[in-house]
């Protein structure tokens, strides 16, 4: 059973993190992350839930969502985690927890704030020294904002909505905020306090391992 210490609200984004049990590693080849995406678009359908924003690392996923009804995010961790950990566990011969039992879940107040999360979201490549800029990381949202690349799984934003009234408009203004970005770089996650403390979503239950 998933516990919220930030409820979820239905039509109010959340900045979701799931990570890897003990910080391991939950992604192995190219045809994972695949999997891994078409099952967080399968789900998200399922409960309701559309995704603004995405990027998925090597120990750890970062999520923008938006739940349509009570409970949809807890639900599509639930059973985005059940499968795609079972995925694993048959491909690489694997088994114990992939995922942490709980996940982070930051509630997303206003465009400004969302459009922060966004960027948060695609730079992790970028700090994490991955890719010299968010184009060159195959794995996240930021080449359908930035450069208008078709992706199937992403329903826009309203933050993102209204940079520019089309879409060559709203793409070279998302760019703008991703000037002078520098690899490695620090960065704050939005919504974690200086102390390091964010409002979290924790499955005490673990039925699923979902992530901290």
């Amino acid at each position: 059973m998933l516990l919220c210490v930030c409820p979820e609200i239905p039509g109010h984004t959340l900045h979701v993190i799931q990570r890897g049990r003990l910080h391991a590693a939950c992604f192995f080849s190219t045809g994972d992350r695949l999997a891994y995406l078409g099952w967080l678009g399968e789900f998200a359908s399922q409960t309701g839930c559309a995704v603004h924003a995405y990027v998925l690392m090597g120990n750890h996923v970062h999520l923008l969502l938006t739940p349509s009804r009570q409970g949809g995010v807890a639900t599509l961790l639930r059973l985005l985690g059940t499968r795609y950990a079972r995925h694993v566990a048959e491909s690489r011969q694997r088994e114990g927890a992939l995922w942490e039992e709980g996940f982070d879940a930051t509630p997303v107040h206003n465009n400004r704030y969302a459009l922060a999360c966004m960027r948060y979201i695609e730079l992790n490549p970028v700090r994490a020294r991955m890719a010299r800029s968010p184009e060159q990381f195959r794995w996240s949202s930021h080449r359908c904002h930035a450069l208008g690349e078709e992706n199937a799984l992403l329903t826009s934003h309203a933050a993102y909505a209204v940079l520019g009234r089309g879409a060559a408009a709203r793409q070279a203004a998302y760019r703008e905020l991703f000037k002078n970005v520098r690899p490695g770089g620090a960065m704050r996650r939005p919504g974690k306090s200086k102390a390091g403390k964010p409002v979290a979503m924790q499955n005490h239950s673990n039925p699923l391992a979902s992530s901290d």
